[in-house]
């Protein structure tokens, strides 16, 4: 009796950078895959700018997603699943969006929740490892996503513990890291603000094995195996790899890399805040290797519908539940790993804030005096990483509090900003002068003479501003109000 061929299904996963469909010949614990292509609308990016998906990136999903429903018809697949993740769930008009999408294309969109999300990157992640002769008993899973990110840990393929958290590569890019390609100081603030958020989780590492799926991780991969020779067989990014890709990536700029390296220019845009959170994971973790997968959520949708049935969903959801991270005493929607004398999510972002106030008033004085051009650099500097520990924290903040003291700090930021504008401008037409012909030296000095009573002007005007509109008191007392007090709830909770 000739054996029945395994059925051919589709998974579509509309994410916060791509849209990525995967058509495969499928069993419980296999997928014979024939089909798997990606396109980058990113939705996201209308997400974090506005709340909101655009007109245009709506149309952009729905010419995608008439397009693969196209594909995984040719192959016969049935049923089709699509899932919508990070900026879907986040944008205020996503039911609109949804609704759009299914008179669009007769698809019909599941938004899950990250916690399922984590469970099914973990089923895709892993089902070609649990093929191998040996495979590890404990097994860590990231999937870095655009808008998101889900840590997946497991012992003896079981789940134990599990975290989704709002940062992901879109969402650093459009929000620290926009120039291209970033500037120092971006890098500097985007560092700033991974290092508190994962401070504040207490992530410890449960395994020598770290997989890594999602665009950027791959990307990555592709991008060190052309720079820098790397075997194309091994599936390793080391962190030295790493290191050296986000030399790369601050040194060339989005065209160059796509140009070089085969690399699309929308994810080679990104790409510098994939390696930077891959890297900071890795060094929260103390790991010096990971490995990369091609699989993720698309594969785990379809394992879990073959192992489910039309239940499928459901039944992933209540594995979710079971292995649900026990929120910490304050740490409200962010899961910690936190010991008995450990600080909870909440009390390391009140600490981290004071530190990190105190840096920016130290320069205060410093740059009233005008003694160091680079004193209001410094503090510049240290009003974005304050923003930054906002930012990372504000989940678990009171919005009113929150609201006043990050205006108050861009206020700071701003004014900062355009006096030390004004002295790099200086700086760089004083070391032009230096090169020019002493005939053509006056005209330039003119200008550098004009450029010079313009900062007299900002010095004023950030001498009134911390004379009259600055008030440290107030600045801490706000600060120390943005985040509850022990046993206090928020009502985020």
């Amino acid at each position: 009796m000739q054996e029945q061929a395994p059925p051919t299904r589709a998974a579509i996963d509309i994410g916060s950078n791509t849209i990525h469909i995967v058509v495969a010949r499928c069993t419980a614990d296999d997928l014979d895959i024939v089909a798997d292509e990606v396109e980058m609308p990113r939705i996201g990016e209308s997400v974090t700018a506005t709340g909101e998906i655009s007109p245009e990136k709506r149309d952009d999903a729905i010419t995608v997603l008439h397009k693969y429903k196209s594909l995984a018809e040719q192959h016969g697949a049935c049923p089709i699943l699509v899932v919508a993740t990070e900026a879907i769930r986040q944008a205020k008009n996503s039911t609109e969006f949804l609704d759009d999408v299914q008179r669009g294309t007769g698809l019909k969109v599941q938004i899950i929740d990250g916690s399922v999300e984590a469970v099914l990157t973990f089923y895709g992640a892993t089902y070609e490892l649990y093929k191998e002769t040996k495979p590890p008993a404990q097994v860590d899973v990231m999937d870095l996503g655009g808008g998101s990110m889900e840590l997946v840990m497991a012992k003896n393929r079981q789940i134990s513990w599990h975290t989704s958290i709002p940062i992901g590569s879109g969402w650093l890019h459009d929000r620290y890291l926009p120039s291209n390609p970033p500037t120092y100081d971006e890098w500097t603030v985007a560092r700033a603000f991974l290092s508190t958020y994962f401070q504040g989780m207490h992530l410890r590492r449960t395994s020598p094995v770290l997989i890594i799926t999602g665009g950027s991780a791959n990307s990555l991969l592709y991008l060190a195996r052309g720079a820098f020779g790397l075997d194309p067989g091994e599936p390793r990014l080391t962190h030295d790899d790493l290191v050296r890709c986000e030399g790369l990536l601050s040194a060339l700029s989005a065209e160059e890399v796509a140009q070089r390296y085969g690399q699309p220019l929308k994810r080679a845009r990104v790409l510098p805040a994939g390696v930077l959170i891959i890297r900071m994971v890795m060094e929260q973790l103390g790991l010096d290797e990971i490995r990369v997968s091609p699989h993720g959520i698309r594969e785990g949708a379809l394992l879990a519908y073959t192992r489910y049935g039309e239940q499928w969903l459901q039944r992933v959801e209540e594995e979710a539940k079971v292995a649900a991270p026990k929120r910490g005493n304050g740490s409200v929607g962010t899961s910690t790993q936190e010991g008995p004398h450990e600080e909870t999510f909440v009390q390391a972002g009140r600490r981290m804030l004071r530190e990190r106030m105190h840096k920016l008033l130290e320069w205060r004085n410093d740059v009233l005096k005008q003694d160091d051009i680079e004193a209001v650099h410094k503090m510049r500097v240290a009003s974005r990483r304050l923003r930054a520990t906002l930012d990372a924290f504000e989940s678990v903040s009171e919005p009113k509090p929150f609201k006043k003291v990050y205006r108050h700090i861009k206020q700071v930021a701003d004014i900062l900003g355009k006096a030390r504008d004004t002295d790099v401008m200086i700086q760089n037409l004083q070391q032009q002068r230096e090169q020019l012909p002493s005939e053509e030296q006056a005209g330039m000095q003119w200008l550098i003479d004009r450029l010079c009573d313009y900062r007299q002007q900002n010095q004023q005007a950030l001498e009134a501003f911390f004379e009259k509109k600055f008030d440290e008191d107030l600045l801490q007392q706000e600060i120390g109000a943005c985040l509850p007090q022990e046993g206090a709830h928020n009502g985020k909770g």
